[in-house]
């Protein structure tokens, strides 16, 4: 029975690191496929919070 149950946990633990590295796959994937892309996010984003910031500095003088 003990012998049985070792046998169970190594089987667990492969599962586990099978399922990991199933997900470290997708996500480098997921990044080559989406790398030509950050570029433009970062600008995008770097856009809205100068502008955000832009806004609250010229209201600020008005209290």
């Amino acid at each position: 029975m003990n012998k049985l149950f070792k046998n169970r946990k190594g089987q667990n633990t492969v599962e586990y690191l099978l399922m990991l590295a199933v997900v470290v796959g997708v996500v480098l994937i997921a990044g080559v496929a989406l790398k030509k892309y950050m570029p433009t996010l970062f600008s995008s984003i770097q856009g809205m919070i100068n502008g955000a910031a832009s806004t609250l500095g010229s209201s600020s003088g008005n209290n």
